[in-house]
């Protein structure tokens, strides 16, 4: 049975312009590196766990500042790196800051909607996006075509039910969040065809965390693996973009 989530409280119609204006504002003030320093370590515990090989293909949804790119540009010397952004100031400080790099590519891009190939990509990552998102449903099941036979998607959130510290988050921020728990968004992974190999809580040391819900609580992550058939919603055919 498949699993209907309602829709975000609070969004609006241009929640993606509000989106992108909020996220222009960050790059334009420094912000975009201030979430690297931020989300990096457990960004890159969670980017372990793609398993990247030297001619993977790897994409990043919302990439901020690319700072992941850049971890899996040097990391996959015979395949490709790319990252999409809703933002435009996110993709120019990306583009900005990655240069040198043959393999890595920035798309601007209201994800599902991009010009990327299908079933062409063995890894896929997204931090702190996909809540942000007006169709989660249809975001996931986008990832699914993206990725190869196999292929693996790895998201993390700090905005979930079992984090009551970030429950103020959308009303902080001006943007509507779409706030599950652990467990339904393993449902919404398994109804869009993504095998759920791993889901785990991310803390860090104390030292290091900055604030008290990073060491107790911790970031959500959840990894998926697509199968070799279509998921039960993926086999509707490609809808039009």
């Amino acid at each position: 049975m498949l699993t209907i989530f309602p829709p975000m409280p609070h969004s609006t119609p241009d929640q993606t312009s509000r989106v992108r204006t909020v996220f222009d504002d960050w790059a334009v003030r420094g912000r975009a590196e201030g979430m690297e320093r931020s989300h990096g370590p457990v960004a890159r515990k969670a980017f372990h766990h793609l398993g990247l090989k030297p001619d993977s293909w790897y994409l990043d949804i919302g990439c901020g500042n690319g700072y992941t790119v850049r971890w899996a540009a040097e990391d996959v010397p015979d395949g490709k790196a790319f990252g999409i952004d809703v933002a435009p100031e996110m993709i120019a400080r990306a583009k900005d800051l990655s240069q040198g790099l043959a393999n890595a590519e920035f798309h601007l891009a209201t994800f599902p909607q991009h010009d990327l190939p299908l079933g062409r990509f063995d890894a896929i990552f997204s931090m702190e996006v996909l809540y942000y998102l007006p169709s989660l449903s249809a975001a996931l099941e986008e990832v699914v075509r993206l990725l190869k036979p196999d292929g693996r998607f790895v998201s993390v959130v700090d905005f979930y039910q079992e984090n009551s510290a970030s429950h103020s988050w959308p009303e902080d921020v001006g943007v509507a969040m779409r706030l599950l728990s652990a467990a339904q968004w393993r449902e919404a992974f398994e109804d869009a065809g993504l095998e759920v190999v791993e889901q785990a809580r991310i803390t860090l040391p104390v030292a290091q965390a900055g604030e008290s819900w990073k060491a107790d609580v911790g970031s959500l992550m959840t990894a998926g693996q697509r199968g070799r058939k279509r998921g039960r919603r993926g086999r509707r055919g490609q809808r039009g973009r």
